[in-house]
């Protein structure tokens, strides 16, 4: 019989410990069968199941595709919504543990703890089901693909919020660089915006023993990848934050040592926290490539794709929710201030259109992070999780009197 590691505070906390074995099943079985974004059909059909049996009112699919969206109604007669978010998908990387749990999919893996994060708002649906100790509706929203997919964006455009009118909307995520038992959030920027950059240069393909008669494209892109860097450093205020990083290139043949391309193309991730910064670096990534590629006789265009916005906090809901995390795990556990990450995180989405918080809750296991081939989720944390989910709901909608 499994029980819990973690003390906590508050009946959420206890009544939830009391199911952990059939979470830790639950979880297990999720990361066992990892599905890519809007492919969770075995995943939402698990979730699907699992609020049924939970006794949730009202349970909604294909919406944003494979997403799942559970209901359930309180014991007072109030109007109000709250909404609560887990990412469903997994990631295109091979698992190299040799625990019973690990993938069955090769190619396929839940290494960012998306399993644990559905597992956690399924305990927390199962305990709201069960006691029902709060005014209004929460709206328990499973969302597909995350990972690049824009997921988010994708419940939204399909209604989600016309359909749930949430007046505010939560979401964790796990984080192995923080100890169990801890939460971490701030009342701003969570995390960075993440846009996609491919850069093409044209030039003279020619006979390397002849380069004089080429013009190299190999040469300016090496020109733009190393001045690149000088944008951060020389254009952005020292106060602000953003991250270029240029991360592949692709250029003739390998086995051609002696064949200037024509074409080189680089590609890259651009990470900032302000809109003003976000535009700055587009416009001066552009006018360098340019002039580098002209300065040297090729050209170069660059495709700037805006990917996640930034994950902002309202000021508000950061502060209610770290309410609720010190009423569970006490003010010395949370981190009201905690740092952003150049990360990018689709529930930026979901802030954009309705105020909210998105909080971390300590994994564990440093040493290991995110996107590792090597991690799993800690179902220590499970409990402390659904409670925290759960409490968010019970103090955000208190019963009257």
């Amino acid at each position: 019989m499994l029980a819990p590691r973690l003390k906590a505070n508050g009946r959420p906390f206890a009544h939830i410990a009391r199911f952990l074995p059939e979470l830790v099943a639950l979880r297990r079985d999720l990361h066992a069968h990892p599905e890519l974004g809007f492919e969770e059909v075995y995943t939402a059909g698990r979730v699907k199941e699992a609020l049924k049996l939970c006794g949730v009112d009202e349970i909604h699919d294909g919406i944003g595709k494979t997403g799942v969206v559970g209901v359930i109604r309180g014991r007072g007669k109030a109007g109000r919504m709250i909404g609560l978010r887990a990412d469903m998908d997994a990631l295109t990387m091979s698992e190299q543990n040799d625990f019973a749990w690990k993938s069955a999919k090769q190619g396929m893996m839940h290494g960012c703890g998306h399993d644990g994060h559905v597992t956690m708002l399924i305990g927390a649906a199962r305990y709201l089901a069960e006691t029902r100790n709060f005014d209004g509706a929460a709206v328990l929203v499973f969302q597909p693909g995350e990972e690049g997919f824009a997921g988010a964006r994708q419940m939204i455009e399909d209604g989600l919020f016309d359909r749930f009118p949430v007046e505010s909307i939560y979401a964790m995520h796990n984080w192995p660089a923080m100890k169990p038992g801890t939460i971490g959030l701030n009342p701003g920027a969570m995390m960075a915006a993440a846009d996609r950059v491919t850069i093409e240069v044209t030039g003279k393909g020619g006979h390397g023993a002849h380069a004089y008669l080429a013009v190299d494209p190999v040469l300016v892109a090496a020109h733009i990848i190393t001045a690149a860097q000088s944008i951060v450093s020389r254009n952005v205020r020292p106060i602000d934050s953003a991250v270029v990083s240029l991360c592949a290139m692709q250029a003739g043949d390998l086995h051609a040592m002696s064949v200037i391309p024509g074409k080189a193309t680089i590609v890259g991730t651009i990470r900032t926290f302000k809109p003003e910064v976000q535009s700055l670096v587009e416009r001066r990534l552009s006018e360098l490539c340019s002039a580098i590629a002209l300065g040297m006789g090729a050209t170069a265009t660059v495709q700037y794709e805006h990917s996640y916005p930034a994950t902002i906090n309202t000021p508000d809901e950061a502060r209610f929710a770290g309410d609720v995390a010190e009423s569970i795990v006490g003010a010395e556990h949370v981190d009201r201030e905690m740092e952003p990450s150049m990360g990018a995180e689709d529930f930026s989405f979901m802030l954009q259109n309705r105020p909210g918080a998105y909080l971390r809750i300590g994994q564990g296991g440093e040493n290991c992070f995110l996107h590792n081939s090597r991690y799993d989720f800690n179902d220590d944390i499970l409990p402390l999780g659904s409670a925290l989910h759960a409490g968010l709901i019970e103090q955000s909608m208190p019963l009257s009197a």
